[in-house]
């Protein structure tokens, strides 16, 4: 199905984005984790919140996405693996699931992460962070899975059913690993080549591969988004929370501090009210 807007991220920034699109008028997709994984869930009372002292972040976050669902918000849950633009569409890959929409609101938080030594220079190179992707390009080679993520055992098992040869590294074997796929003890890893992946490196050991798939429980979006501009670790956007890509709009803790729920939710409909726009915009040209 296509809507017109797919909203990364449900937490505030996403949840106004999706209240403000749907009030005028545009079918909107949030995509993301359930509201108990945000660290905005846990937060045991929020006394900064205009008229809404004492209330506890758990509660505000089941308010802020019940009122999206009334407003007709459809949602989405899991992981989102990767991203594409184009002049008139995006699509979102969640799983094994593609999604598509006319415009994009990026409103992810801020996905902490290091980078593995070697990850960025061969991302594209035989780097990979979506099995469902690019598991076909490695059919009959050797893949190394880094697993992190809850779904990463079952994206390991798909990458050995078409023909991938996948060792599996991570701090302990999960459950749901396939026994026949072999299992590394390691909790850092470094990835080996120059111009291509040819191994990783973990715990002393050595493990020869054509490609390796990062499987993090989050995605930061310069990684989904080739060519989307980042400054110190902040999507850079106009003040209508425009990125330098067309039809990509971003909203909330990933522009950057302060990091305050006031601050994503009024982001949140800027973006939306700039997208919204743009749609508008987009369809008189049509």
């Amino acid at each position: 199905m296509t809507y017109d807007l797919l909203v990364l991220g449900t937490g505030p920034a996403g949840l106004s984005a999706a209240v403000t699109a749907r009030g005028r008028g545009k079918s909107v997709a949030v995509m993301g984790a359930p509201p108990e994984d945000s660290p905005l869930a846990r937060a045991p009372e929020i006394d900064n919140y205009l008229g809404l002292p004492g209330m506890s972040g758990g509660e505000m976050l089941a308010r802020f996405e019940e009122h999206a669902r009334r407003a007709g918000a459809e949602f989405v849950r899991g992981r989102v693996v990767s991203l594409l633009t184009w002049e008139s569409s995006v699509m979102a890959t969640v799983g094994s699931q593609v999604y598509q929409g006319r415009a994009l609101i990026l409103a992810p938080g801020v996905v902490r992460q290091n980078k593995y030594p070697g990850e960025e220079a061969l991302l594209g190179r035989g780097v990979s962070y979506c099995a469902t992707c690019d598991g076909m390009l490695y059919r009959g080679k050797a893949v190394v899975v880094a697993g992190r993520s809850p779904e990463a055992p079952a994206e390991a098992n798909y990458l050995r059913s078409i023909g991938c040869k996948v060792t599996y590294v991570a701090p302990v074997r999960p459950e749901g690993l396939d026994e026949e796929i072999p299992f590394v003890p390691g909790n850092r890893l470094t990835v080996l080549g120059e111009g291509a992946v040819t191994g990783v490196e973990t715990g002393g050991q050595t493990i020869p591969c054509a490609g390796v798939f990062i499987l993090r429980p989050a995605v930061a979006p310069a990684d989904l988004l080739p060519g989307l501009t980042v400054e110190n670790g902040a999507i850079r956007t106009d003040r209508f929370m425009a990125t330098n890509l067309p039809g990509v709009f971003a909203a909330g803790d990933c522009t950057g501090l302060p990091h305050q729920i006031s601050k994503a939710v009024g982001e949140g409909l800027t973006a939306a009210l700039t997208a919204c726009r743009y749609l508008d915009e987009k369809q008189k040209r049509a």
